[in-house]
């Protein structure tokens, strides 16, 4: 009997943690799809790329950080190296941006 109890313990907090990352990946997509609404809205505003630029990259960052953590597992256990190649990427992108935006003004 308590294996049997102990399964259904283990089952219900399975069930429980499966319900709470489904939400949180329902949120995240809701929220995906508003800044992306925001954004269309904010261009066809037609207000001055000066102020559209900067909002458009910023949605623009925290749509890839949703994409990171919630749908490709980044937060979870065990992800902890395609996380830090990933980083790695990401890095060395900007490096190499900021790299060739000096070199330009320079």
């Amino acid at each position: 009997m308590t294996d049997e109890m102990s399964t259904r313990k283990i089952n219900s907090f399975q069930k429980q943690k499966n319900k709470q990352e489904m939400q949180r990946m329902v949120v995240s997509f809701a929220l995906m799809i508003f800044f992306t609404i925001v954004a269309f809205a904010l261009v066809a505003m037609e207000i001055p790329s000066t102020y559209v630029i900067p909002i458009l990259l910023l949605l623009a960052f925290v749509q890839v950080g949703f994409q990171f953590f919630y749908f490709m597992h980044l937060k979870d256990k065990g992800h902890e190296v395609p996380a830090q190649i990933i980083y790695g990427g990401i890095f060395i992108t900007v490096m190499i941006a900021l790299t060739f935006t000096i070199i330009t003004w320079w």
